[in-house]
């Protein structure tokens, strides 16, 4: 493995779903020892949407490459001995769970902070601590409801929510950079800390400016399916044989549309003078759009957007993805070997590169409990203790 930023730092995963895994993951890329503890008949999030054989499933096997798996019965005494001596090695906790679970399991920051001083305890949560839905839990698509983004995405008469869980993954990355700042003061004080990122806050940063827009000019504005809201020409327009999105804003850009689709005029109409004015007169815009592509195929759609410098993309399905050769050449998919597939794994790479210290997927997803006896040994625990633990039911 090549030379990696966090490369003596130990992590204790206790993350399901995706909010904490893909965090213990992005570590876990940097060269992190990410351990994933997990109950001996496996985590939930294992099992979710399974492609193998074992039942492991598709974001399983995304969120948590690189890492190493320990299955633990941490309700008896033996099994909290074990969390304890693993903790004392840690320098990461990472969970997403709810307080009281936090609590009955040793995971609290106060006990962790009891066991190891200086550490950082990361935990993912749905609203934040201190407010009146502090205690409810919630998953991506309640953080996107409750941002206002679902409300303005859609039809006038549906609103939709995106199947792309993007409020898990941003609280992931939030949480990614809450852990760093964090050991980035440990180390210049000797001190931890309690990091937390919530799916809540997160969506409504994913809103970009339309509370802002909506606080202080009161417009109200309503669904307008995939029509843009603040500028435009901005739709997916429908070419011979596909769909493309094409997206407009600022006045060099709104220019150079007009003259590629004749219609040069228009940038001295006065509907038309800047972003706002243009999203109000959308639909006459897109529609311009749409008969100005309609019987070019996509390819030739595509090669005039780009030499006119507008941006513009072609509507990709999961496997026009897989057999892109730009996503093929950049390497952002990593092929992995996994017990029980009929074929590698397409597992997205990581979503930014270091030039000095990159990170790397070198390790496969972990099968439940697979290093349990590696990572046990290097606390000490002998052969026939770990013998006994088995028989007991502790590991």
């Amino acid at each position: 493995m090549l030379e990696t930023v966090l490369k003596n730092i130990r992590v204790l995963d206790f993350g399901r779903f995706i909010a904490a895994p893909w965090c213990g993951a992005i570590l876990a890329d940097m060269g992190a020892d990410v351990i994933r503890v997990e109950k001996k008949s496996g985590g939930e999030d294992r099992f979710v949407q399974p492609v193998s054989t074992t039942g492991d499933g598709a974001t399983f096997l995304q969120c948590n490459r690189n890492k190493r798996s320990v299955t633990l019965d941490t309700t008896t005494e033996a099994g909290r001995e074990i969390l304890r001596d693993l903790v004392k090695g840690a320098d990461v906790v990472l969970v997403n769970m709810p307080d009281a679970a936090l609590e009955a399991n040793g995971l609290d920051y106060e006990a962790l902070k009891a066991i190891k001083p200086d550490i950082v305890f990361a935990n993912a949560t749905g609203f934040g601590r201190g407010g009146p839905y502090s205690k409810r839990v919630a998953f991506d698509g309640i953080g996107q409801v409750m941002s206002g983004g679902v409300f303005r995405s859609g039809t006038p008469d549906q609103p939709m929510r995106s199947v792309v869980p993007y409020v898990d993954f941003g609280t992931a990355m939030a949480l990614t950079i809450g852990i760093a700042m964090a050991l980035y003061h440990r180390a210049a004080t000797g001190r931890g800390q309690a990091v937390e990122a919530s799916l809540l806050p997160v969506a409504l940063m994913m809103t970009d400016g339309m509370i802002i827009d909506q606080a202080i000019n009161q417009q109200n504005r309503g669904r307008v399916g995939n029509a843009g809201t603040a500028a435009a020409p901005c739709d997916l327009f429908k070419v011979t044989d596909g769909w493309i999105l094409v997206q407009i804003a600022g006045q060099p850009m709104f220019k150079r549309w007009c003259r590629l689709v004749d219609a040069l005029d228009w940038f001295e109409d006065p509907r038309f003078a800047d972003d706002d004015r243009r999203a109000a007169n959308g639909k006459v815009l897109n529609a311009r759009m749409q008969a100005w592509c309609a019987d070019m195929s996509l390819e030739e759609a595509t090669a005039r957007l780009e030499e006119a410098r507008i941006p513009v993309g072609p509507l990709f399905s999961p496997q026009d993805v897989l057999d892109d050769p730009h996503i093929a050449q950049m390497g952002f998919l990593n092929q992995m070997e996994y017990p029980g597939l009929p074929r590698p794994a397409p597992v997205i790479e990581t979503p930014f590169r270091l030039s000095e210290t990159p990170g790397s997927l070198y390790r496969r997803a972990p099968l439940l409990g697979e290093h349990t006896e590696e990572v046990l040994a290097e606390l000490g625990i002998s052969g026939e203790q770990l013998a006994r633990l088995r028989e007991e039911q502790i590991i």
